[in-house]
């Protein structure tokens, strides 16, 4: 697939580039800051599962740029450096990574913590759904760490069958939860933002990070939360409507004439797991049997069995588009 299908196919991805955005998914924080206001009054600034750094972009020009403010940025991967961003590259399950968040703030509590993390997503959408409301309470776990009261959270979230049992749980510690959806997001996808705001904890709560993630343990002395099962938020669209549309294709002819040049990314993705896909594809080799001696990439020479039969061809995990690159955190 060339360049110039792929910049025709995304707009956003290509006006992402020729901006200085890392990614498109910049343009899905501008657009909630523009309904909800999120960047007013804050001086201190979280963003959990960063990579590539797109949104830690938008916040360290929204909040960096003030001079005061400060941005951290949490990733299991490396990620490049960004002006007036601290980087941590730690696990926003573990209490040590809460613990390095306020000690980069001396001690004093965030205005904001946001979260763009999402799986690798397997098109199953029952387990997609799953992971992904795994990784949003895992952010509100450490959110509940480091945020002041009356401080926002906002996290990426899969609308799907189960989605207001998350919602109540949200509403339990914000006086406010919406669900928004920007207009750079595609309207074929079931991704989505709730944006809380108003952090309220209930009297008596105490963070706790020992059981970061949903189980099916049902200890009394974990489970210290009562509330409602079901509640429904209101659901708003962000951006202009009558901007580009996520899902259309649009033309490389520009307005005034001139001729379409390709814009490169301004930051690829450091080490990113979908790398082994990428070299394959490359090289025409991505339905081909592939022996581990053959593999260009380094960890394959470790692994101890074959990856196909000799008699068969192995297909391997589909290519993922640069368009996408937010979509790979780890966590």
């Amino acid at each position: 697939m060339g360049r110039t299908s792929k910049d025709k196919r995304d707009v956003y991805y290509r006006l992402a580039k020729e901006n200085g955005w890392r990614a498109r998914s910049a343009f899905k924080l501008l657009q909630l800051d523009e309904e909800f206001q999120l960047f007013k009054g804050v001086t201190r600034a979280v963003d959990l599962c960063a990579a590539p750094g797109s949104w830690s972009q938008v916040l360290s020009q929204k909040i960096g740029g003030q001079g005061s403010g400060q941005v951290v940025a949490v990733d299991l991967q490396a990620m490049a450096p960004l002006p007036g961003v601290t980087q941590i590259q730690g696990d926003i399950t573990q209490l040590s990574t809460a613990k390095e968040i306020i000690q980069h703030f001396e001690g004093c509590p965030a205005d904001l913590v946001v979260c763009d993390g999402a799986p690798d997503v397997t098109g199953l959408h029952d387990v997609d759904e799953y992971m992904q409301a795994q990784l949003l309470l895992a952010a509100l776990n450490i959110a509940t760490h480091v945020l002041k009261p009356g401080g926002c959270f906002v996290a990426k979230i899969f609308r799907g069958r189960d989605v207001t049992l998350l919602y109540s749980q949200l509403r339990i510690f914000f006086s406010s939860v919406l669900c928004a959806k920007p207009k750079s997001s595609r309207n074929s996808s079931i991704e989505a933002f709730a944006v809380c705001q108003g952090y309220d904890p209930p009297e008596g709560f105490k963070p706790d990070l020992s059981k970061p993630l949903l189980d099916h343990s049902y200890d009394p002395d974990f489970n210290q939360l009562d509330g409602p099962t079901r509640i429904i938020v209101p659901f708003v669209t962000c951006g202009d409507l009558s901007a580009y549309d996520s899902d259309r294709s649009y033309p490389l002819d520009l307005q005034d004439g001139s001729e379409y040049k390709y814009t490169p990314p301004t930051q690829p993705p450091i080490a990113p797991p979908y790398q082994e896909a990428c070299v394959l594809k490359k090289t025409g080799r991505l339905a081909k049997e592939i022996r581990p001696q053959d593999c260009p990439i380094s960890r394959a020479d470790a692994l101890s069995q074959p990856l196909a039969a000799p008699q068969r061809h192995t297909q391997l995990a589909p290519e993922m588009e640069d368009n996408e690159i937010e979509m790979n955190c780890s966590h």
